[in-house]
């Protein structure tokens, strides 16, 4: 039997670099490779199912999941991860602390965004601003008109309303017609350079730092998929993807781990490094479930609270039941 030809969408990033570059492959597949960004990737596996494997947005995943009607089934590589404190900007002129949004307008370019899900963990867990204390404001970040890529339903009081036609959120934001604003990417135009515009918390980092010491959650934006249809007709196929991510991303630790000369156009990488083994322990960037047992199930946790799953899912739900196990030698 021959090779499967099937399509993978992926980010251009360290730890994919090594797939694309052929120093790994994926058993069995002859892959054709698309480095795509974030929002035409997700656009396209959600609205077109256009690839076999794909980087899929979290949230979507378990939005689709938790209705029946996924056409991918995940693997547990995390292909994205962020502490998402530097993701809520307010107006600093009124708003001071956490609790001072409650009663407020935030604007996000998608209800159901991985990060936003995550920001709002934030708010609710640390602070007790529940998603139904604010009332949202849909619209693009730089362009107008910003759809969510997914069709949703959520209940009747999760407030939820459009930006007006022709307004971006960075425009309201900069203006003072929004009180917040919560994106994976920062506000643009004139609202980024604003004196009034800036990060909820001051020293964001440090408390991040502070939530991972209490939680161990490293939170997941990404993970990956593969064609629902592909996996039941090959169920090696799931495992066979999960292994060459995790070798991928171990040769790209390697190779930042190398201070002879930095792979990375940044300072202090080696420092950076050492500060993160420290924090989170060598594996700090965990593939597979029981790593990750605690992160999965706060942000199941918290989609379903957010009114994006109709039920909480199980992480045990989450996964090709390849992938649950892992083998050693």
């Amino acid at each position: 039997m021959g090779r499967l030809q099937l399509s993978v969408a992926m980010g251009d990033y360290d730890r994919t670099r090594a797939l694309y570059d052929g120093r790994v492959l994926i058993d069995g597949v002859d892959p054709i490779y698309m480095l795509l960004n974030p929002e035409e990737m997700f656009f396209r596996a959600m609205r077109s199912r256009d690839f076999d494997i794909a980087e899929l947005s979290f949230s979507s995943y378990v939005v689709k999941l938790a209705r029946g009607d996924c056409p991918y089934i995940a693997v547990p590589v995390f292909l994205s991860r962020a502490f998402r404190h530097t993701s809520i900007y307010v107006r600093k002129d009124r708003i001071r602390t956490p609790e001072d949004l409650k009663g407020c307008r935030v604007g996000v370019p998608e209800y159901q965004l991985s990060a936003i899900v995550w920001a709002r963990g934030i708010l609710e867990e640390d602070h007790g601003v529940s998603p139904r204390d604010i009332r949202w404001v849909r619209g693009g970040i730089d362009t107008p008109g910003r759809p969510e890529k997914i069709g949703l339903e959520l209940p009747s009081d999760i407030r939820l309303e459009n930006a007006p036609e022709g307004v971006t959120i960075s425009e309201m934001l900069d203006r003072g017609e929004i009180d917040g604003f919560i994106a994976p990417r920062p506000p643009g135009g004139r609202a980024l350079h604003n004196p009034d515009v800036g990060w909820l918390f001051d020293d964001p980092t440090a408390v991040a730092k502070a939530a991972y010491h209490r939680t161990g959650v490293f939170p997941i934006m990404h993970l990956v998929g593969v064609r629902r249809s592909l996996a039941e007709q090959h169920p090696w196929l799931p495992n066979a993807v999960q292994k060459a991510f995790g070798q991928a991303k171990q040769l790209a630790l390697q190779q930042l781990e190398d201070t002879s000369a930095t792979k990375v156009t940044l300072p202090f990488v080696e420092e950076q490094v050492k500060a993160a083994r420290a924090l989170m322990g060598d594996d700090f960037w965990s593939y597979g479930v029981q790593p990750n047992r605690a992160t999965l199930e706060m942000f199941l946790r918290q989609h379903h609270l957010q009114g994006l799953s109709p039920r909480q899912l199980k992480v045990e739900e989450l996964f090709h039941s390849s992938t649950y196990e892992t083998y050693s030698i």
